[in-house]
């Protein structure tokens, strides 16, 4: 795989199981580049070896006065030469190739990954975590895996040269073959203590850049309440923490470079030392002892990728560890499903709730607990995160059917959606069956402000199409957000549409009239809402109230406001106090009843609940009425 071939069309399955295992996988994967590189790394560093002996060769020659000698030194010379440049050049060329192929691979593999678990890949692992996952570990990971090969061409010249300066000269090579080992074993004590340093450092650095991305999301309502400042002083503090232990960590790889510098020149010095003794009585001659001299000094050139090896694998393996975590999350059901693709229709119904979305139909839900509602709005929508009985759509199960189909019969809209940015054409131009038009979209969910305020943040943009959303639409309110969120979901024209507090954020006018857009564009659809707004709830053909995880009572929303005190509670957001107070009014004597004032016998209460909690023909002419003045 060169650069210009990526991406890959497909990662492969990667080793998940722990941190090793993923960078073994990712070098097997990556075999051809690797024997590659060492093919160039070896011609490197051995060229790069014999510039001693063709040096000490020349000398010798010089010494004996031999010009056939000297020339065949000098071409020698030229060929470790021209060798060392191309070995050095395409060396580098297929080393930066493996590095990016490995750190795009991955990237791929989390892309893809993200992709499948969809909301729930956050629900198990922090943004800021998925963050740091595919940006700084991606290169740590990526540097190691190309490391390895520069390490093994490294090291076999290492064995190359010590077995050839035995056989050269036996004396002085006894020297350097005993003391190579000893270099670069000399450092494995401090490895562990490095590596645990360098976990630290990235276990910090985590951290840090998950409070970032944390801060960041909720800059605007932390400046709404004042607590940028507060949040500013914990990144300080957390990037303190990082930098001391960056620190730490530094000095003890300091420590090991150190060593790597001061043990080759206690062994250069010992070879010279033992190199003149020898030359002294003639046991060697003066080229002899200028090419192992020169040979050692060499040598500390491929000692010093043993230091890097190790640096590469100690910041890469939690990298891959905390990769591989990501990488091995896998939903609760097969996403290939166990039938043929295709749309079922009919009723939705969830078993383990006992819920009933009767087709063609508009279906509220209310849920006092908001966690329960968005997990039923997932388990609704097939496949769901969490292992449990499937929904089913007609008689079909959507779990069996395969990810595509299930999302194409049953679109889930979470109730925090995302807005990525372009422009509001790109944002709306998403798989779609083609009934539905942008504009009607765009009216149903009474989006014409939010076009008015794309165009107006828009330079030199007169069609709101083409007017810029900004990252996550930050630019825009929250009920602007929303209302975008809902057209785009209403263009999809789904077999089944799942709302889940689509207008939490929207005005009592605005959420009025989108209740009564959405009824008309999905009529004769299947949409299920999940809600406690009066003004929704009263637009409903049919209503499901939920408590302890099962269906307590159906019916509509003003028959269920005077049967039901658990649906009343939620709705009206009474008390405890309030709630037991009813209770016991609708279960004293009816005469006690009539006394209990005006209100009762006039029939006020009821009147009061219409106007205050139903949101009725009337409430919303006094709407009209207030907004015409205003």
């Amino acid at each position: 795989m060169q650069i210009q071939d990526l991406p890959y069309p497909d990662p492969g399955v990667p080793d998940a199981r722990s941190g090793p295992r993923f960078l073994w996988w990712l070098f097997r994967n990556q075999l051809g580049g690797q024997l590659k590189s060492l093919a160039w790394g070896l011609l490197h560093f051995a060229s790069v070896s014999a510039l001693p002996f063709c040096v000490g060769l020349a000398v010798q020659a010089v010494v004996d006065r031999s010009g056939t000698r000297l020339a065949l030194a000098g071409g020698l010379l030229a060929l470790a030469c021209v060798g060392n440049a191309l070995g050095d050049t395409f060396l580098h060329r297929a080393a930066v190739t493996n590095w990016i192929t490995a750190a795009a691979r991955v990237q791929q593999l989390l892309a893809r990954k993200a992709a499948l678990l969809g909301s729930a890949l956050t629900r198990r692992v922090a943004a800021g975590e998925v963050v740091a996952v595919s940006t700084g570990d991606v290169e740590k990971i990526g540097w190691f895996v190309e490391a390895v090969s520069r390490f093994t061409a490294a090291a076999l010249t290492i064995v190359l040269v010590c077995v050839g300066l035995v056989v050269y000269e036996p004396a002085l090579g006894a020297v350097v073959a005993v003391g190579l080992p000893v270099l670069a074993l000399a450092v494995l004590p401090l490895l562990p203590r490095a590596t645990r340093r360098a976990d630290v450092q990235r276990e910090k650095a985590g951290r840090a850049t998950e409070l970032a991305s944390d801060t960041v999301a909720g800059l605007r309502v932390l400046r709404g309440i004042g607590g940028e400042e507060l949040f500013l002083d914990r990144y300080r503090r957390a990037s303190q923490e990082v930098r001391h232990a960056a620190v730490r960590s530094a000095r003890m790889w300091s420590l090991i470079s150190a060593i790597q510098v001061l043990l080759p020149g206690l062994l250069l010095i010992a070879v010279v030392w033992y190199g003149v003794h020898l030359a002294r009585e003639g046991r060697i001659g003066v080229g002899e002892l200028v090419t192992v001299y020169s040979s050692v000094m060499i040598l500390t050139y491929p000692l010093r990728h043993f230091e890097e090896i190790a640096m590469a694998y100690s910041f890469s393996r939690p990298s891959a560890k905390r990769a591989a975590r990501v990488l091995s999350l896998e939903r609760a059901t097969d996403t290939t499903g166990s039938r043929a693709a295709g749309v079922p229709s009919g009723d939705l119904y969830d078993p383990a709730t006992g819920l009933l979305a009767p087709t063609g139909r508009l279906t509220a839900v209310v849920c006092g607990d908001p966690d329960a509602a968005g997990r039923l709005a997932e388990r609704l929508g097939g496949h769901p995160s969490e292992h449990g009985a499937s929904a089913l759509l007609g008689d079909v199960p959507l779990d069996e059917l395969p990810l595509d189909s299930a999302r194409t019969a049953v679109l889930v809209q979470d109730k925090d959606p995302v807005l990525l940015s372009g422009t509001l054409r790109e944002l709306l131009d998403v798989p779609a069956s083609g009934a539905v038009g942008a504009e009607d979209a765009l009216a149903a969910a009474q989006c014409g402000d939010v076009l008015a305020a794309l165009v107006q943040g828009s330079l030199g943009v007169e069609d709101p199409m083409d007017a810029r959303i900004s990252e996550r639409g930050r630019s825009l309110s929250g009920g602007q957000r929303q209302r975008l969120a809902l057209a785009r979901s209403l263009i999809t024209d789904p077999e089944v549409l799942v709302l889940d507090e689509p207008t939490s954020a929207v005005d009592s006018h605005t959420e009025a009239r989108i209740a009564e857009g959405v009824r008309s564009l999905r009529a004769g659809r299947t949409t299920v809402v999940f809600t406690s707004s009066p003004l929704l709830l009263d637009r409903a053909d049919r209503i499901a109230f939920l408590h302890d995880g099962e269906v307590a009572a159906v019916g509509t929303h003003r028959d269920l406001l005077h049967t039901e005190p658990r649906y009343r509670a939620v709705v009206t957001r009474e008390t405890d106090e309030e709630t037991a107070a009813a209770q016991r009014n609708e279960d004293a004597p009816a005469d006690a009843r009539e006394g209990d004032g005006v209100l009762h016998g006039a029939g006020a209460l009821d009147k009061t609940l219409d106007d205050d909690v139903l949101g009725d023909d009337d409430v919303l002419h006094r709407l009209e009425e207030i907004e015409e003045t205003a």
